[in-house]
């Protein structure tokens, strides 16, 4: 079983900053890329950023120059650094990771979901 739980979030003004973390947990043989996505009223769900195990990332353009992902390995660990933060980053925030799982008689590839974390940016 493998469970990620975000904290964080929460309301903000506008123009401010906030940051999102997201821990894993379970029988984690390892994990690969790790991923931010969200979810605003009314629209997909789309990815924010990633990072791979090695440290790459990638962001959308709607948040680069102002979102940092970053990942701590040893604590199966992912963040999302927000700042300057507008109404339109209003949204639930959800982490994923690409996890495998191994036991004694398979070894298990997917992606994992947390249960979303709201963060509302006020004007």
């Amino acid at each position: 079983q493998v469970q990620l739980v975000e904290s964080g979030g929460g309301l903000v003004q506008a123009g401010g900053s906030a940051r999102l973390s997201c821990a894993a947990s379970g029988k984690i043989f390892s994990i690969n890329d790790m991923y931010w996505y969200r979810q605003a009223p009314g629209k997909q769900r789309e990815l924010v950023a990633g990072i791979t195990r090695g440290g790459s990332t990638n962001c959308a353009d709607a948040v680069k120059g102002r979102f940092t992902i970053s990942r701590d390995n040893a604590k199966n660990m992912v963040s999302l650094q927000m700042n300057s933060l507008k109404p339109e980053d209003t949204a639930v925030y959800y982490c994923a990771a690409d996890i495998t799982t191994m036991n004694v008689t398979a070894i298990t590839r997917g992606r994992y979901w947390g249960q979303g974390t709201q963060v509302t940016v006020s004007s």
